[in-house]
């Protein structure tokens, strides 16, 4: 990975002044297209991007890399590209999208860099499952301590399961549950075919209920 860079909105310089407008208060297309204006994003304005869409960057690396120990330093070299190209998103709307194929694409190259061993896997194997639209709700935020006990226990059991998953199982299951991106966006970030995709989803959705359900009977 690059070496890791302090992230200090307030430091970064100003190239346009400020609008009278709070940019809290602007909607997320408008804060883009700020952000856009110049050569450099507006400083101000690219804060209150980071500020509304950090957790989805830490919850996006939380379920890719749920044993990395330096995911922090991974999700700020996330916002360090996103500060760089930001002006190459031809379509603010689909910045939620684009960010988490920053944030994916970032994982995979780390995984590379790291040239960790994998079990082969095989997606050949008959499957009976029709994959459908099923209703799988996953929590991204940690559950509060109001909560009952056996509530936390089945979010942890839920997370633990995420992680047991293969590697592609788990950035296929995580984008399509807990992104909500669809197949095709899916098959564009990953490389592979639409059918691949849908594969995978099925086959980590069945592993996860497997899961949840040998914790529920015990």
């Amino acid at each position: 990975m690059s070496q890791s860079i302090t992230v200090s909105w307030s430091t970064v310089d100003a190239k346009y002044p400020e609008a009278s407008v709070q940019v809290d208060k602007l909607p997320n297309h408008d804060l883009i297209l700020r952000c856009q204006a110049g050569l450099r994003p507006d400083r101000v304005a690219f804060a209150e991007l980071l500020r509304r869409y950090q957790s989805q960057v830490d919850r996006v690396l939380y379920h890719l890399a749920p044993d990395w120990a330096d995911r922090a330093d991974l999700a700020q070299e996330v916002w360090i590209r996103v500060y760089r190209n930001i002006n190459r998103l031809q379509e603010p709307a689909k910045f939620r999208g684009w960010l988490s194929r920053i944030a994916t694409n970032l994982f995979y190259d780390e995984l590379r860099k790291r040239k960790r061993v994998m079990s082969p896997l095989s997606l050949d194997a008959p499957r009976s499952l029709e994959d459908g639209e099923m209703d799988w709700e996953i929590a991204g935020d940690t559950p509060g301590p109001e909560e009952e006990l056996t509530t936390r226990e089945f979010y942890e059991q839920l997370r633990e399961a995420i992680a047991d998953l293969p590697e592609v199982f788990r950035t296929t299951i995580v984008l399509r549950e807990i992104e909500g991106m669809a197949y095709e966006e899916i098959a564009e970030i990953t490389g592979v075919s639409l059918g691949t995709v849908k594969s995978r989803i099925a086959r980590a959705r069945s592993r996860l209920q497997a899961h949840l359900q040998n914790y529920l009977d015990s």
